[in-house]
């Protein structure tokens, strides 16, 4: 009877699917093979993949309700390069690995990077090639309007806790757009570098960060003031960064050196680095801050990081150009 009673079980779990874990599902962008992938990191295995009809998503982005994903396709190339104009988004039920709904922007414009406003629940995405932000109702999928940035290549997003300002890591401008987000303008423009990438902000607002992609450092701007007030030395050029939500700590990608720095917030310095797989993107702090994932692209990898003594713990096997990564609550 016990057996039986442990197959019911275990079938159960099983026909639930992935939005019945307590914890949540990481997502990832395969953007080698066009696909959404699912990933249980208890079991440290892709559960699931979703196709998103031949076309490729680098970013992704829960739901606040952990239900659905949202992914940007953004085309078949890099920021600033020659190649196909994306116009759409697709919306994946988790549940039941489907592709559920299209946002058509219009036009070409580079969906990339989403966001879901943190007080306000409305969802943000990058559109580069109309140098705004557009703004959408996750709920009903219809485009509420669009936050200028003032600047091209507006590639990735970072908004403050309070929902207030947004700042976009402008890549080939190499600046940041200070947002109002409620007003829907540009407040100032920040000159970083040359060439910036990827963007994160401390968990306080007070500090956000973006790598120089020329030098092996981080600049870190003072919100208070807009303007660049440090660099931080990094093991190498950065990329893709999280904050743990202690605020004490910053996970960034250093893809050239296969390496992960963790920079001390509080005495801004990089405190170690972590060999990875070939090519880490971006990172992502589950909202617990006991683990710390990290795509590693070229690798077809997602790294897990304890975040207690910062040793790598597992490797999961991914998609094709593992990218973007985003964190779904369970059920």
């Amino acid at each position: 009877m016990n057996r039986i009673i442990t197959m019911i079980l275990a079938l159960a779990t099983l026909s639930a699917g992935p939005a019945a874990r307590a914890n949540g599902y990481l997502l990832v962008a395969n953007k080698g093979e066009h696909t959404l992938g699912i990933v249980d990191t208890e079991a440290g295995r892709q559960v699931a993949v979703v196709q998103e009809d031949g076309v490729t998503g680098h970013e992704v982005v829960a739901s606040a309700d952990g239900k659905r994903a949202f992914v940007p396709i953004y085309g078949n190339s890099g920021v600033g390069k020659p190649g196909t104009d994306g116009r759409l988004m697709r919306v994946i039920d988790i549940a039941t690995h489907r592709v559920t709904d299209t946002v058509d922007f219009g036009k070409g414009v580079r969906p990339h990077c989403a966001v879901i406003g943190p007080k306000n629940g409305l969802l943000y995405v990058t559109t580069e090639l109309i140098q705004g932000i557009t703004v959408i109702d996750p709920e009903s999928l219809k485009i509420l309007g669009v936050i200028p940035t003032g600047q091209a290549e507006s590639h990735m997003l970072a908004v403050s806790h309070d929902g207030r300002r947004g700042y976009t890591a402008n890549v080939g401008p190499g600046t940041v757009s200070v947002l109002d987000m409620d007003a829907q303008k540009v407040i100032t423009i920040i000159p970083i570098c040359k060439t910036t990438q990827r963007i994160a902000i401390s968990m306080d607002d007070r500090w956000v960060f973006t790598s120089d992609q020329d030098k092996p450092r981080l600049a870190v701007i003072d919100t208070a003031k807009n303007e660049v007030s440090r660099w931080i030395t990094l093991p190498g050029v950065g990329y893709g960064s999280a904050v743990t939500p202690d605020g004490h700590w910053l996970v960034i990608a250093i893809p050239r050196e296969k390496k992960v720095a963790v920079v001390d917030l509080k005495t801004m310095e990089t405190a170690r680095s972590i060999d990875v797989p070939r090519a880490p993107q971006e990172t992502l702090v589950r909202p617990d801050g006991g683990e710390a994932y990290v795509s590693c692209d070229a690798s077809r990898k997602v790294a897990v990081i304890n975040t207690q003594d910062w040793t790598v713990t597992k490797l999961i096997d991914a998609g094709a150009g593992v990218d973007g990564l985003a964190w779904a609550k369970g059920q």
